[in-house]
């Protein structure tokens, strides 16, 4: 279960958190609206391929992944969604589309988009469409080690 392996990871760095169980979810805008958390600070974790290597792009739900942006920032020659029936393969304890922002933990690098490095908080999937972590971001920043791009488009400026 990926909530047990998140929790013995953040407990063995002491680091604090909350666990927020809400309604069924599917996209990170509804999450946030039924746990009453602004959507800047729920961050969905998008699963890109970058010059053919699986990598996390983590964003306030709030936006979009802009690949060119992503691509020029990585220095990729390509930057590609990738369909969760590619990947999920990766995340066997995990619900589809649920996937938790911790790269680390899967073998993959992790992009988050300097938005986030903003919020004092993050909230994100835990695993399920049923629950999120909260934590400090600095706290998720000292075990992730994510590098820091800017990638998110607004959904106002995608439109």
């Amino acid at each position: 279960m990926p909530i047990h392996t998140l929790t013995e990871l953040l407990d063995h760095h002491n680091i604090k958190y909350t666990i927020v169980p809400h309604s069924l979810a599917y996209t990170a805008q509804g999450i946030a609206a039924l746990t009453h958390i602004p959507g800047q600070e729920v961050a969905k974790t998008v699963i890109v391929s970058i010059d053919e290597a699986l990598a996390m792009a983590v964003l306030p739900a709030s936006c979009q992944v802009d690949l060119a942006a992503l691509r020029d920032a990585t220095g990729a020659s390509s930057v590609t969604l990738v369909r969760e029936k590619d990947f999920m393969h990766r995340f066997p304890a995990c619900e589809t589309g649920a996937m938790p922002p911790f790269g680390n933990l899967y073998g993959m690098k992790v992009f988050v988009d300097e938005t986030l490095t903003k919020d004092k908080e993050i909230a994100f999937n835990a695993g399920s469409h049923w629950e999120l972590m909260r934590l400090a971001y600095d706290d998720f920043a000292r075990v992730v080690k994510p590098t820091v791009l800017r990638f998110a488009l607004s959904r106002a400026r995608a439109a």
